[in-house]
């Protein structure tokens, strides 16, 4: 029986994208994406727990994560868990999860920069620019 390795989160990024190239040139990006929960506790007090993740994206992905996103932005991400273990320079043994994505969703507006903000065009039409 095949088994499932699928996570999906909705969060708001909290880096700007990092973009890398392999050695044989594959575009790779990544990001680390923040989730939050609100709860209540016995006491009536409100709380709010933030959970991060690192994000991976490959070719295509990378290099369209690398363009339309920035720290802040709220984006949906679907993909596989992977668990990767190393040994650090100070020879302590490492862990870290990470999500590989397959889909990324930017849910929010892109942000205009700064200085880019255009007026809206309030010069009404003329009877003979409208189409019918």
């Amino acid at each position: 029986m095949a088994g499932l390795n699928k996570i999906i989160i909705i969060g708001n990024l909290g880096t700007d994208p990092e973009m890398r190239y392999t050695p044989d040139g594959t575009p790779m990006t990544t990001f680390s994406l923040a989730t939050s929960r609100v709860y209540k506790t016995k006491d009536g007090e409100r709380k709010q727990d933030t959970e991060w993740f690192r994000v991976v994206t490959w070719n295509q992905l990378a290099e369209q994560c690398n363009q339309f996103l920035v720290k802040g932005r709220l984006a949906y991400v679907e993909g596989r868990l992977r668990s990767r273990t190393w040994e650090g320079p100070d020879k302590t043994p490492r862990f870290s999860n990470e999500i590989i994505a397959a889909r990324v969703l930017f849910l929010d507006k892109a942000p205009v920069p700064q200085g880019q903000e255009t007026e809206p065009d309030t010069t009404p039409a003329e009877p003979e620019d409208l189409p019918f």
